[in-house]
């Protein structure tokens, strides 16, 4: 099956279908358009990415908001929604979970008819389903497993799963089949990394670890050089390894790869550690056979982490970081920002309640809290970014409620 079409592979069920016509298309931008486009913000753009009244001054940063693995996961998801409606208006359209980590963005899928079930169907969802139902796959992707169940039952699948996520599946199937070990960097639980670890037992022998974060992957490096105690490492990752997975077995040879959305400085330092205690436990002649490692970062949100870091050169009074809470890159993005500055991570402007008061999401604390005073008075720069799932109207919104919070319409500042 080729992701821009729906069905299942030639020979095993319904026909292709290609959702790339172009009078479907023609609709369906015209309708994304419609729901996600901000001409403010292209004309902040044009105007170097500025815009500034009175004392205040708000600066984008130069890339932010939908990639174009986002843009194509939603352009199909509406595709296929139009497809339908004209062709078998009565054929059910399901959603495996999110098709981005957007709120206002799912909320959009879902007002449009499209019914959203778990990422990993639960048996009465499964029954629900029958042959012949579309059911879109996410961006993310999905587990190998969930494939397969959907594909036995006939279902129509509309396969929008991002190129460079599956760039990574094919580093982490390779693995499998040399029987190396892939160590993953990422958040265990995240739909992708969920659909990255199935294809490392679907297609080989091979095992898989996540770890998430500089800490893990010490221990796991302490444990390659010296050993430990088997049961307090598996009881640290539970949840986190392959069915089977023995530190002292699996360890041995191991490939590197990662969630495409983690911080890239911390993923080549995840890299750089184990690779170094692999070279001390058996050597540098030999560390071919011990160590692999392909760079998987996803382009987009490398460009949006390196334009926040252009940003924080010449940092703003304060920071507004706008997505979903769950979106990956987003958080790492208000990582970088909370490190330089006061950083406020909405998803959407309607958090910023007044000048005096703003509900923000704190990731140490996995909640939202409020902080007051948040906004100074006097001369202030806003600077603004957001993760690749979050569209442009929702950056509008946040321009156009900072300048309403001293007292300006966009509309006078634009004439002005």
């Amino acid at each position: 099956m080729i992701s821009d079409a729906t069905g299942v592979p030639d020979g095993a069920g319904p026909k292709k279908i290609n959702l790339r016509r172009p009078d479907i298309m023609e609709a369906v931008q015209a309708q994304v358009l419609s729901h996600y486009r901000s001409e403010l913000v292209e004309r902040v753009r044009a105007n170097g990415s500025v815009l500034a009244a009175g004392d205040l001054t708000v600066k984008l940063a130069k890339e932010f908001g939908f990639c174009y693995g986002v843009e194509r996961a939603i352009d199909l998801a509406y595709a296929a929604r139009k497809y339908f409606s004209d062709v078998s208006p009565e054929t059910p359209i399901y959603l495996l979970g999110e098709i981005i980590h957007n709120p206002e963005v799912n909320d959009q899928i879902r007002n449009m008819g499209i019914q959203i079930i778990s990422p990993k169907p639960t048996d009465a969802e499964l029954q629900a389903l029958k042959s012949g139902d579309a059911v879109i796959i996410p961006a993310f992707g999905t587990e190998v497993g969930t494939r397969k169940k959907l594909e036995a039952m006939g279902c129509k699948l509309v396969d929008t799963t991002c190129g460079d996520v599956m760039s990574v599946w094919k580093r982490v199937r390779q693995y499998s089949k040399e029987n190396v070990t892939s160590i993953i960097h990422g958040k265990a639980k995240h739909e992708e990394t969920k659909a990255t670890t199935s294809q490392a037992r679907a297609y080989g022998s091979g095992h898989y670890l996540v770890v998430y974060n500089l800490a893990e992957t010490d221990y796991v490096c302490n444990y390659i050089l010296h050993g430990g105690d088997k049961g307090e490492f598996l009881d640290r990752f539970k949840g986190a390894y392959s069915t089977g997975f023995d530190p002292e077995l699996h360890l041995q040879a191991v490939g590197v790869a990662n969630q495409t959305t983690m911080l890239r400085g911390e993923t080549e330092e995840v890299q750089r550690r184990i690779k170094q205690a692999m070279i001390g436990k058996y050597g540098e002649a030999v560390i071919d056979r011990h160590f692999r490692f392909f760079d998987t970062i996803c382009g987009a949100t490398q460009d949006r982490q390196d334009a926040l870091e252009k940003m924080l050169l010449d940092p703003p009074n304060l920071l507004i970081v706008v997505g979903g809470y769950n979106s990956s890159n987003t958080s790492h993005l208000a990582e970088m920002g909370e490190a330089k500055l006061p950083t406020f991570f909405i998803k959407n402007a309607a958090k910023m309640q007044s000048d005096k008061l703003i509900v923000h999401y704190n990731q140490h604390l996995k909640k939202e809290v409020e902080t007051a005073n948040w906004l100074p008075p006097g001369k202030l720069t806003v600077g603004i970014t957001a993760g690749a799932s979050c569209p442009n109207n929702l950056i509008e919104d946040t321009i156009r409620r900072l300048f309403e919070l001293r007292g300006l319409s966009v509309q006078e500042v634009l004439a002005g």
